[in-house]
């Protein structure tokens, strides 16, 4: 392989604490102009933004500003641009009491409803989402089970799930419950035996923390994939950790069991190829027993294969622009992102980027530490990441010339 990547730059904005959405969301408009979406947050007052910037690296736009929970130093607030560029969809209100912007960028109108997501679809509307507070209710952010600050109680499972909210006119409807999918599910008889095992240690009112979350689109916005489960399992709670990965037609009347990462069984960010058929993250190594590796799956849940043996458990993407070309990070500080041809499975090209703010890593979601969350372009030739070279975050660019020959 002859990949060429050249130059990167720095993409600082001043006095701000900048992050891009998610590895899983392009942060370039999709109008071709260059110009990205990161938000930002003043560490003196915890006011956060969403910035618009232009190719070259200048603020063209600040607005949506409020106060920011831990869940920004991770994902910001899950800014993403509407298909045609004159939306912009963000985060606002708290985890417990969620909203969705969405904002007009040729008149600076906005609509605010109700709602959570995780980066907008890419049709736009309507959006799909669990609720985020759900996930840092159990303990995502710091490591603390703290049910009562969920937006719902996690044992109403009939009430919450995946949503679809709309701004024209503005509408919530729960799409699928909790509840449906643990009656729908394959594993279900020794769900509810492990549910009834945490009734009988912590009370009839407690069970098992399920939920719905990490709503993941295809390029084409067809299938949508969504974990079910428990994601963070605080040790005191002694649950088993759950996490299984189901795919989804857009109205979702098809749904599968992609994988189930459960009971023991290791994998982790796991998102769509640009294939739009199958999926990629990390799983079980078939070849060597209870390890990870880069793996990929049908989304019917067939067809399941190493694809690398990198096992970092990091954020994997696949280049639109040539399927043989996958980036990835890892932990550490520095961190590192990694270019991966597939065909030979071997790095060929490394960037150690800082990650960490201070001596050690701090645990949680904090602005002392970051993930790179590699994210390609649209067009497959840069590569956006998120770096802590100081006391705020950068965005880092990386140029990818021609791949594949």
């Amino acid at each position: 392989m002859n990949v060429l990547i050249n130059r990167t730059r720095s993409l600082p904005v001043a006095d701000r604490w900048c992050v891009h959405s998610y590895y899983t969301l392009c942060p370039y408009a999709p109008d071709d102009s260059g110009r990205l979406l990161l938000a930002g947050v003043d560490l003196e007052t915890n006011q956060g933004e969403v910035i618009m910037m232009s190719a070259q690296g200048e603020v063209l736009d600040t607005f949506g500003e409020h106060t920011v929970n831990t869940g920004f130093f991770h994902t910001g607030f899950w800014q993403t641009w509407s298909p045609d560029a004159s939306y912009v969809y963000y985060q606002s209100g708290t985890l417990a009491e969620p909203q969705i912007t969405r904002r007009e960028l040729a008149t600076k109108s906005e609509i605010t409803v109700p709602g959570d997501m995780e980066g907008a679809p890419p049709f736009g509307e309507p959006i799909v989402s669990g609720l985020m507070g759900m996930l840092y209710a159990a303990g995502y952010g710091d490591g603390k089970y703290t049910p009562e600050t969920a937006p719902m109680p996690f044992q109403q499972r009939e009430d919450h799930g995946l949503f679809g909210f709309s701004f024209s006119p503005p509408s919530q409807r729960l799409l699928l419950s909790v509840a449906e999918v643990l009656d729908r599910h394959p594993d279900r008889d020794r769900l509810l035996r492990e549910d009834r095992l945490i009734k009988s240690r912590l009370g009839t009112k407690d069970g098992l923390t399920l939920m719905t979350y990490c709503v993941r689109w295809s390029p084409s916005g067809d299938r949508l994939l969504f974990y079910f489960g428990n994601h963070c399992v605080v040790q005191e709670r002694e649950e088993p950790r759950l996490a299984y990965v189901f795919t989804a037609t857009r109205d979702l009347q098809e749904i599968h069991l992609a994988l189930d990462l459960s009971f023991g069984r290791r994998g982790v960010h796991w998102g769509w190829h640009p294939d739009g058929e199958h999926l990629i993250g990390y799983g079980p190594d078939p070849q060597a027993p209870g390890q990870i590796c880069l793996a990929q799956v049908r989304y019917d849940g067939s067809d399941y294969r190493k694809i690398s043996s990198h096992c970092s458990g990091g954020h994997p993407s696949i280049s639109p622009a040539d399927y043989n070309l996958l980036v990835t990070d890892t932990g550490g500080q520095p961190g590192s992102v990694d270019f991966i041809d597939r065909r030979k499975d071997t790095i060929v090209k490394s960037y150690h980027l800082p990650r960490v703010y201070g001596e050690r890593e701090p645990f949680g979601r904090n602005p002392y530490r970051v993930c790179h969350h590699p994210v390609f372009s649209g067009d497959g030739r840069k590569v956006l990441v998120n770096t802590l070279p100081h006391r705020h975050g950068v965005l880092q660019e990386i140029e990818v010339g021609e791949a594949l020959r």
